[in-house]
């Protein structure tokens, strides 16, 4: 869960994003006082997340690899955000995966697909860009601001799976993915 200090779909998605920028610094996402550093500087808006050429050039550099397991054969295009649930065709939805870890996420959206303890674990290329993504759809609907959990669940498919892992009436990552399905 995300400290107290993160009240809104906004923060949370910062909150994740900051983490990502902690271990690219090499100190790890697990690093409370920097990832709350980075997290106030963007909430600020004192930095910026990178671009989409920014990442465009980070996966060419691993292009022919699996952003998800590493493997290096079979590989597919697979929609982080998947179409089923409303995710479009576009580069900043996409990554280049084997078919293993494709077929295996299948339908889900990539936190549904590691649950809430894996939520740290995804690689940085594949989650800032859905991040991004999400920030812009939810920017679309005007819920970037939403703080109160249940403005979400009633469009939300994830309540069972947050009701199992004990994150119902808390912001979770689940709230920035759930209401697109």
């Amino acid at each position: 869960m995300p400290p107290t200090a993160v009240k809104t779909v906004r923060q949370v998605i910062y909150w994740q994003y900051a983490k990502i920028i902690s271990e690219a610094m090499g100190l790890g996402k697990k690093n409370f006082g920097m990832v709350m550093s980075k997290f106030m500087q963007l909430k600020n808006g004192e930095i910026h997340w990178s671009s989409s050429v920014t990442e465009y050039l980070r996966e060419r550099e691993n292009a022919n690899t699996c952003i998800y397991c590493g493997v290096v054969e079979k590989l597919t295009l697979e929609h982080i955000l998947p179409r089923c649930c409303g995710g479009e065709d576009t580069p900043d939805n996409v990554v280049m995966v084997c078919r293993h870890c494709n077929s295996s996420k299948g339908g889900k959206r990539l936190y549904e697909w590691g649950k809430l303890d894996k939520k740290d674990k995804h690689h940085r290329i594949a989650e800032g860009k859905y991040l991004k993504y999400l920030y812009s759809l939810h920017e679309k609907r005007g819920t970037l601001d939403v703080s109160d959990v249940r403005e979400l669940c009633p469009e939300c498919d994830m309540g069972k799976r947050c009701a199992e892992e004990g994150s119902v009436e808390k912001l979770s990552v689940y709230c920035i993915e759930g209401c697109f399905h």
